[in-house]
């Protein structure tokens, strides 16, 4: 019995430093404090700096007051990463959930 309750402890404790690890930030949550739209600049401004930066970008989209995109690193990683709208400011890259930059 003290097993068990030992086991379920370490999940639970497992469990909740998960969730608040930076990991979960790559899973929708990066929030920017961007201001009005009309101050952005365009996906299509970042995506043409990305690719010149020797990005592959597959996808971009708004999430959170960012950019999110979707795409290949120059060093060949498929990673999800967040930039400002108005900086255009690399803020988090992460892979299959796992934070390998942020600012």
């Amino acid at each position: 019995m003290k097993f068990s309750q030992a086991m379920m402890a370490l999940a639970a404790a497992t469990a909740m430093q998960f969730a608040a690890s930076p990991a979960a930030l790559a899973t929708g949550k990066m929030k920017c404090d961007s201001g009005p739209q009309s101050t952005w600049k365009s996906r299509t401004d970042l995506e043409s700096k990305l690719t010149k930066d020797g990005w592959k970008v597959k996808k971009s989209k708004v999430d959170g007051g960012c950019y999110e995109v979707y795409g290949v690193t120059p060093e060949g990683q498929n990673v999800e990463a967040y930039f400002h709208p108005v900086t255009m400011e690399k803020l988090l890259v992460s892979q299959r959930g796992k934070v390998i930059f942020k600012k």
